[in-house]
């Protein structure tokens, strides 16, 4: 068989699409989209949490700091670098990979 008579949905081989082969093409189509679509959703949080979390931990320095807690302001804002850079390769990596992908 020619690959110009080839159709995808065609499981069996026989050369012509029937119901069944059809019906199982079209789910598998729809779980195709639905998934790609809840990636994007995934990404599209991973995005804002990070987002928030670089926003919101330098609140953690100035409210430790605020309530006497100098001590544990200290230890967070020591380990600051390593929470920012960790958050950029992580984003970085997941959008790298997706952008290789395509």
């Amino acid at each position: 068989m020619s690959d110009e008579n080839f159709h995808p949905a065609d499981t069996n081989g026989d050369g012509s699409v029937d119901s069944e082969e059809h019906r199982m093409y079209l789910e598998f189509k729809r779980k195709e989209l639905e998934d790609k679509d809840a990636q994007r959703d995934a990404i599209r949080k991973m995005a804002w949490f990070s987002l928030v979390g670089l926003l919101v931990y330098p609140m953690g320095i100035f409210i430790s700091s605020a309530f006497g807690y100098e001590h544990a302001a200290d230890l967070i804002g020591d380990i600051a670098p390593t929470y920012f850079a960790s958050i950029a390769v992580l984003v970085s990596a997941f959008f790298g990979a997706d952008a290789l992908k395509k």
